[in-house]
């Protein structure tokens, strides 16, 4: 098929749009790799920019050698995939059953869900409630309150909706329960949907620090962002001594760039994995209500 001159002007205007989007996403990045590994001299004399000059891994080794980091890391690791297990399984139980139209009071469960993405108690009535229920300093309170996503469980909602009403017919002729034709067809048919929300839980548990902030103050159940998050207070209430001669200024800003790509890269590591379902599943969790 030959597109016409209007066509053609619109791809590379798209082409170009997705290029500048790129460079704008790429470029901090890699300023943050070039300052984790330049000297301090480089970094006080503002001369990196998205090269290393004078490579120093001292920074990566000041927080290596850190034990707490360490266990903070692989806490967070299991954290992860335990929230994301977790994450999905409530999702999938909670949008499977509101696709029948039998279900008895449907509309009223799906107003009453929907509402929660919009109101919220509040930070203290939850602080209050996790206390009510022995939840604090305890690592189920990084788990059960943000176990499931509405928003989530309606693209995922959506995307059941696009299976063929006559494969779940067929089922139930043959005599197929409920939990069966879930299991046999809705899942296996489910893998683009399934990837992209697992990617969008573990993100959110990957990132997510405020509510360990607010629950925990054991630390050994710190989850890597709030460790990291005390390290770069840590570096910021020393900046007056480091400015008075007491520490490098250029370790300092060393640090901060590589607890940040600490901190990135482990996550950024999975998309390429689920980058064939993510489209996929985004698209089709769209097409129908």
């Amino acid at each position: 098929m030959i597109k016409s001159k209007s066509a053609k002007v619109g791809d590379w205007c798209f082409v170009i749009v997705c290029i500048l989007v790129s460079v704008i996403c790429v470029v901090p990045m890699l300023n943050l790799l070039a300052r984790s590994l330049s000297s301090t001299e480089a970094l006080i004399k503002h001369q990196v920019y998205l090269w290393p000059k004078g490579w120093n891994f001292e920074a990566y080794s000041t927080v290596l050698s850190d034990m707490k980091y360490v266990r903070a890391f692989f806490w967070t690791v299991f954290l992860t995939m335990i929230c994301t297990l977790v994450s999905l399984t409530m999702t999938t139980l909670c949008a499977y059953p509101l696709i029948f139209e039998n279900l008895r009071g449907r509309s009223v469960i799906n107003i009453f869900i929907t509402i929660t993405m919009f109101f919220n108690a509040g930070t203290i009535p939850n602080y209050l409630l996790m206390k009510s229920l022995n939840l604090l300093n305890n690592p189920l309170v990084l788990i059960i309150p943000s176990c499931m996503s509405v928003y989530n469980m309606i693209i995922m909602r959506s995307f059941f909706y696009g299976i063929p009403d006559s494969l779940r017919e067929s089922a139930e002729i043959d005599g197929a329960s409920y939990f069966r034709i879930l299991v046999s067809i809705y899942l296996p048919l489910s893998k683009p949907v399934f990837a992209t929300l697992a990617l969008f839980y573990a993100v959110g548990r990957w990132n997510g620090y405020s509510d360990a902030l607010m629950y925990v103050n054991k630390e050994i159940f710190y989850p890597l962002q709030l460790f990291l998050y005390n390290i770069l207070n840590n570096i910021n209430s020393v900046e007056v001594a480091t400015q008075e001669g007491f520490s490098s200024p250029g370790l300092t800003e060393s640090l901060k760039a590589a607890i940040v790509m600490f901190s990135t890269i482990p996550i950024l590591c999975i998309y390429p994995w689920l980058q064939k379902y993510f489209i996929h599943g985004v698209t089709m969790g769209a097409v129908k209500e």
